[in-house]
């Protein structure tokens, strides 16, 4: 059989096809027959098998072996507890069967790198081997580094999408999705996404961004979108909208952060039917105009509510909606019912105070040491006069009247919302985006994500899908251990390292033993939800 190879002129990819002969009986002449075998990785020049020839491959392997457990050939003692409560999560979150469906030839290699991932704080591939040696895992076989390069260039973009559409429909009408951006230096020189960017930790690097959505109640992530460094948060809302629509999701309700918000967001949302509670700036027009207005009945006691210390009054306000129509050549408007909540807290008055004052201490040094930064120059000018005489030299005086002003909105906060009326309500559903704040923390300094180490746009895809993946089961975990208020004597590795000590020995002539299980390790599997290992 001899194999040729043909490129698709519309998409660029390149195919390979078996060229069989054949004698054709009609017309009495040796004939030949294609027939296709895959694609053609780019990266690495190997046929990638279509899911048909690969399906006849697994029958025909089916008619030699025998269906059964898999025969023990060697003697050996593993860590098994760890390992199988992540079992049991990816069987309660759903994520082994929607990865098994999605990728069905690699979803056990893909697990085994997330939970090292999980298990293996901060480590990178190269030290899977002697994980492997140690731990029962999905694949229970060694994964080389150079094989978990070529699993990460593997993850297409239909599977990906197919696997948030999977885990999105389990809880797509039971909670409030959370949703915000962070982002992740690297030195790479070849990411094409790799840009300068506002970095939310004032770090110079390069950086692409992550965009993360969370279940607000779940606490469990189900999608992710890598960004361009250079693209701000407000510009990402449009193709949320997009992507939600491809997915699938209808009537979903949104929490956003104030820097998503714009009046074309706002309007965005409203045509989409989206419900949704955003972080609004005290000083839209709109907003002044109400809180002025509610400035001092807002801290009346009877608008208090202790549980948060804070004051909250919410006022029904008309939302101007505007809707371009480009094929029309005009724009639709109209009005839309929001909710405003206003909001004031003793504590946050007091801390935008001392932030403040250290915020303009910092905007005095910079004009005196003649060090100002590109980003700060509306500030120097708004809060102080710089003048220079011969005599005297610089000259940096307050405005107090600016100074004044701003202090006036110390410990005030905004809301706005198209669903909840209540404002205590919409100050715990927005509280509740915590957990994307969480979920970053955890898969840059858990997972080991903090700086990029890939060089080539497929692995980095692949890479992050897989951290994705592990931060599902770590946030289950999280959220578990929350709820159960096992945080106050444990820690997340603490609990995770005691779990694995668990043992599980195998031999030909014995089989598979369970090791001890104490009580300690029985009573926080069942404060996990997770019934203890048997045997």
């Amino acid at each position: 059989m001899g194999v040729i190879y043909l490129v698709n002129k519309k998409t660029g990819i390149k195919y390979a096809y078996s060229n069989e002969a054949y004698w054709d009986k009609e017309k009495q002449q040796s004939r030949a027959r294609r027939k296709l075998l895959g694609r053609v990785d780019p990266v690495t020049g190997e046929i990638v098998p279509t899911r048909g020839y690969t399906k006849k491959k697994e029958v025909e392997s089916d008619t030699l072996v025998k269906p059964g457990p898999v025969p023990i050939s060697k003697v050996q003692r593993s860590f098994f507890g760890a390992s199988f409560l992540l079992d049991q999560i990816g069987k309660f979150t759903g994520v082994e069967a929607d990865l098994k469906a999605c990728f069905p030839n690699t979803f056990k290699q893909l697990l085994s790198i997330a939970y090292y991932l999980i298990l293996e704080e901060n480590n990178s591939m190269s030290r899977f081997s002697h994980w492997n040696r140690l731990h029962i895992h999905p694949c229970g076989t060694d994964i080389p580094s150079q094989r978990s390069s070529e699993l990460f260039q593997n993850i297409d973009e239909a599977g990906r999408m197919d696997f948030f559409k999977k885990q999105g429909k389990r809880r797509i009408e039971k909670e409030y999705w959370a949703f915000d951006t962070t982002s992740i230096s690297s030195f790479s020189e070849t990411l094409k996404q790799v840009k300068d960017g506002r970095n939310k930790e004032n770090d110079h690097l390069p950086q692409i961004n992550l965009a993360l959505l969370f279940g607000e109640e779940s606490g469990l992530p189900f999608y992710y979108r890598k960004l361009a460094g250079n693209i701000t948060d407000v510009k990402t809302v449009k193709q949320l909208m997009t992507e939600f629509d491809v997915m699938g999701y209808r009537k979903v309700s949104v929490i956003l952060d104030r820097g998503f918000y714009s009046r074309e967001n706002i309007n965005e949302l409203y045509k989409n039917n989206q419900k949704f509670i955003i972080g609004v700036k005290l000083g839209l027009n709109y907003v002044k105009e109400v809180l002025e207005q509610e400035r001092e009945n807002l801290k009346l006691w009877s608008h208090l509510e202790s549980q948060f210390n804070t004051y909250g009054i919410c006022k029904t306000i008309e939302w101007e909606y505007e809707q371009k129509r480009p094929q029309k050549g005009d724009t639709l408007k109209g009005q839309k019912r929001a909710y405003l909540h206003l909001y004031y807290n003793p504590e946050k008055a007091a801390k935008d105070q001392s932030d403040m004052n250290d915020y303009l201490t910092s905007l005095y040094n910079d004009i005196r040491d003649n060090t100002r930064k590109e980003y700060r120059m509306k500030d120097y000018d708004r809060y102080f006069d710089v003048s220079e005489t011969p005599k005297r030299g610089m000259k940096i005086s307050p405005k107090e009247g600016a100074m004044i002003e701003a202090a006036r909105n110390y410990g005030y906060f905004a809301l706005l919302s198209n669903e909840v009326k209540e404002p205590f309500e919409a100050l715990s559903l927005y509280r509740s985006k915590d957990v994307v704040e969480k979920g970053f923390g955890n898969l840059k300094d858990r997972l080991n994500f903090r700086r990029l180490q890939v060089s080539s746009e497929l692995a980095l895809n692949g890479k992050l899908f897989v951290g994705f993946v592990a931060l599902i089961y770590l946030s289950y975990v999280k959220k578990k251990m929350q709820d159960a208020k096992l945080f106050e004597k444990w820690t997340l590795q603490g609990l995770l390292d005691e779990l694995d000590l668990i043992e599980l020995f195998e031999s030909p002539e014995h089989g598979r033993q369970l090791g001890e299980v104490t009580k300690k390790q029985e009573e926080l599997f069942l404060a996990l939800g997770i019934t203890p290992p048997s045997l």
